[in-house]
């Protein structure tokens, strides 16, 4: 049994997610999430950081309305206009980059949509077609498709993910400003720990799968103030807390590990 309502309090996220399995007729059942349960407060960037295959996207997915098999209950107390970002840009190979955006959000006024292609640097391409663009091109026309239907709840899977490191940190960088301008509660996916103590209001640390919550790390420091030496410490208390924790993530799986 699940469910999904209002919360109360204006842009409160909360998702309580006790028991979540994939079911097969030949083979036992798959326990991916196990009492996932964590609080997001409205205009507050929410970073979900664990290993490869433990379930993140899945929590993505319970959260949207995309997958409704699980046990839990998901509380959202916001208008209820959300988007989503997945890992792929999925762009309409046929439309313009304009095209694009529009089709998602075709009320979107001219003011906002200059001003969406202005931050994420995409004022040259309104007339080009995806073939013509880069990857992080797409990922940015991907970030202007889902801010301009103005979401109060934006989901993000590894947005930022197969880039570079200074355009993912460039665009991490776009992204904020979009969030803190617009107000809009957030919840991203990644297993990069130096990207997430960069961009998160709270770092959502997971157990390899099923996967349940270790740990919230709470970061205070206005991202902008945010220097290397910050970084460090930031993941070095991730690390203390997975040690406190006794859990183990796989080496390979977490790029920019934490300290040891």
């Amino acid at each position: 049994m699940n469910s999904a309502r209002s919360a109360g309090t204006p842009g409160l996220l909360r998702v309580r997610v006790t028991r979540k399995a994939y079911r097969a007729r030949t083979h036992p059942s798959l326990e991916v999430l196990r009492d996932v349960c964590f609080t997001l407060s409205c205009g507050e960037i929410g970073v979900l950081v664990g290993p490869s295959g433990c379930g993140k996207t899945t929590i993505l997915r319970v959260i949207a309305g995309l997958d409704t098999d699980f046990e839990g209950r998901i509380d959202y107390s916001g208008r209820g206009k959300l988007a989503m970002v997945f890992q792929e840009p999925r762009l309409l190979p046929w439309r313009t980059v304009e095209e694009n955006v529009r089709l998602v959000a075709p009320e979107v006024d001219e003011s906002t949509l200059a001003l969406l292609f202005r931050v994420l640097e995409l004022n040259q391409h309104r007339l080009h077609y995806p073939s013509q663009l880069s990857l992080g091109l797409a990922r940015r026309v991907a970030l202007a498709r889902a801010f301009a239907v103005k979401p109060d709840l934006l989901l993000l899977d590894e947005p930022f993910v197969s880039l570079d490191h200074a355009l993912a940190a460039r665009l991490a960088e776009e992204l904020a400003l979009l969030v803190e301008t617009s107000l809009v509660t957030t919840l991203m996916v990644t297993h990069n720990v130096d990207e997430a103590a960069r961009l998160a209001d709270q770092l959502i640390l997971l157990s390899p799968r099923p996967a349940r919550v270790i740990a919230e790390v709470p970061i205070a420091m206005r991202r902008a103030s945010r220097a290397d030496c910050d970084i460090v410490e930031i993941k070095s208390e991730v690390a203390r807390r997975l040690e406190a924790a006794s859990v183990r993530w796989p080496r390979a799986d977490i790029s920019e590990r934490t300290p040891t």
